[in-house]
This record gives C-alpha cells, structure tokens and sequence, in this order.
C-alpha cells in the first residue's frame, strides 16, 4: 500500500479517500485535520501491520507497528500517540490515523506486512 499525503494551506477545501492494498491515491487534506489511512492485507491474515512515511527524496522512517490483539501499537523514534494511533477492522484490515495534520506530515505512507 502507497499513500501520498500533501498537506494544503486552511483556506484551501479538503478531500478525503480510503486506500486499499492495491490504489495509490493522494489525499489532500488541510493542516489541523484528522486523515485515516486503510491498508488491507489481503490473503495474509493473524499478522501485524507495520506502517512506514517518506519524504520525497529521504529513506522510509518507521512509523508504528500494530498487531490486532495489542492494546496499543508500538512506535518508532520521533513518532507517538495521540498523533500517530492505529485500529483494526479484522484480522487483515488496519487503519493508520494522523491527527492534527501539520506541512511536515506531507509524505508517502507505507503499509507493510509479511507471511
């Protein structure tokens, strides 16, 4: 899974979109909003999603991982609830979630998995 975000001036209108595992959108969203982020794991069920940002031009930096049966993710260097938090809908289906958006949270997201 691929997510583009790009954060856009408060004056500007937001849209939102849910991402499965196989679209590449880009969500627009204004600073100070909440954006959600799906990420299906297809066929690979009872496994933990583990959730990557990058900036144009820099390495992926580890977000969280989260595997359904924990009470709460755990986060890389730099990156903490509330901001950054992560649910699930099943065993496959995870939903990453970044609340008040701000300009440096502008990247690609990534969801991974494995088997």
């Amino acid at each position: 899974l691929q997510c583009r975000i790009k954060c856009l001036p408060q004056h500007l209108l937001s849209s939102s979109s849910k991402a499965s595992n196989l679209a590449k959108p880009v969500v627009a969203v204004t600073t100070g909003e909440t954006v959600s982020i799906d990420c299906n794991l297809g066929t690979v069920s009872n496994s933990a999603a583990l959730w990557y940002k990058q900036i144009p031009g820099g390495v992926p930096q580890f977000v969280l991982y989260y595997y359904h049966s924990y009470s709460s993710p755990t986060y890389g260097t730099g990156f903490s609830s509330p901001k950054f938090t992560s649910t699930h809908q099943s065993t496959t289906d995870y939903r990453l979630t970044i609340k008040n958006i701000e300009e440096g949270d502008s990247a690609v997201y990534y969801c991974q998995t494995w088997d």
